[in-house]
């Protein structure tokens, strides 16, 4: 502590491999399980990932320390790793999303070596720890960076070990729904972030787990023959389940992302008187937001459902009583669940003569 000022001190570590199973332990792929082995500023610095980030500030003469070319590599603006790559993503394979943040964030690219096998190790980062895999999600696409970590993540094949369900959706149809999702809500994320509004975990899930659930539930529907409604509400639970094992949501996100997928079911039917009561809902504007941004998607019906919705929320009280009470029943209807067949009453018989 230095008045009101804190400074943050971390100790200088060695090298691993020359310890004992007491202080440092790897698995069988790799990667750093435990790592307490302390040692000077040279094996220190060996030790940091980037060269950019083996920069060290000398308070005795204010100087900078600078190893392996970290200010060269600064200066020409080039991300790369100290040692060997395939064996430096092994110990910490975040070090590969780590490489792609710095580059977007800090406008740099990444060297060929460091770059050349993130492909064929990215599949490593489904073994690290889903809670430590939320914060990590939380910078790539929460500062302002999330439609070019995503794009540069697809390029290296990233993005499918943390988004499983997505990946398998957009790999089946590269230009789907899912995909073109995708590319919306990192854009929209974007603006946010630069308007300085809110951006929130529990309706980015919502919106990139969206399609995932909607085939879910499809499958559900089919296979038990539940309800159009409980089938979606299995499917949430479903989605939500599988997304945790390479993401921890955190409940006080994941509820809010399940009421806004439930209110999906209801902004597609509520149009007309019913959609002042949904206006009151906690969760409304975010729903509305999602639809909106599925009308983008989708176009078709769902396009005309949130352009409804659209003049109905930006209308004044008098306006919005003549654009529901335009409405018909009929229209009302959730066009996209499946109808109850009606049954024909058999003709009736002639009475005998």
């Amino acid at each position: 502590m230095f008045g009101r000022d804190v400074i943050e001190v971390a100790t200088f570590r060695g090298h691993h491999s020359e310890s004992n199973d007491k202080v440092s332990k790897s698995n069988a792929e790799g990667r750093l399980l435990r790592d307490n082995v302390y040692g000077e500023i040279d094996e220190d610095a060996e030790r940091r990932d980037f060269t950019i980030n083996a920069l060290y500030y000398d308070i005795s003469d204010y100087s900078i320390r600078s190893y392996g070319g970290g200010i060269n590599d600064l200066n020409a603006r080039t991300i790369k790793l100290i040692g060997d790559p395939d064996t430096r993503y092994r110990e910490d394979p975040v070090r590969m999303l780590r490489a792609v943040r710095f580059a977007t964030k800090l406008d740099m690219q990444i060297d060929a070596v460091t770059a050349d096998p993130i492909k064929a190790l990215a599949p490593l980062l489904a073994d690290i720890p889903a809670a430590r895999m939320y914060e990590e999600v939380l910078k790539l696409f929460f500062a302002g960076k999330a439609e070019a970590n995503y794009n540069m993540m697809q390029r290296f094949g990233l993005f499918a070990p943390l988004f499983p369900q997505v990946g398998a959706l957009i790999e089946e149809s590269p230009k789907g729904h899912a995909a073109k999702m995708l590319q919306v809500v990192m854009r929209n994320t974007d603006i946010r972030v630069s308007e300085d509004k809110t951006v929130t975990p529990a309706f980015f899930f919502a919106a990139i787990l969206w399609y995932p659930v909607k085939q879910r539930a499809d499958d559900i529907a089919i296979e038990s023959g539940l309800t159009h409604y409980d089938a979606y509400v299995a499917a949430m639970g479903d989605v939500l389940e599988k997304q945790c094992l390479t993401i921890s949501l955190p409940r006080r996100f994941s509820t809010p992302a399940r009421d806004i997928w439930q209110l999906q079911l209801r902004l597609e039917r509520g149009q007309g008187t019913r959609a002042f009561k949904l206006l009151e809902h906690p969760k409304f504007r975010a729903a509305y937001d999602l639809l909106l941004l599925r009308g983008e998607v989708e176009m078709g019906n769902i396009a005309k459902i949130a352009e409804w919705w659209k003049a109905f929320v930006e209308a004044d009280e008098t306006d919005r009583s003549d654009i529901a009470k335009s409405i018909k029943g009929s229209n009302s209807r959730n066009r996209n669940a499946p109808q109850r067949k009606r049954r024909r009453k058999p003709a009736a018989k002639p009475a005998e003569e």
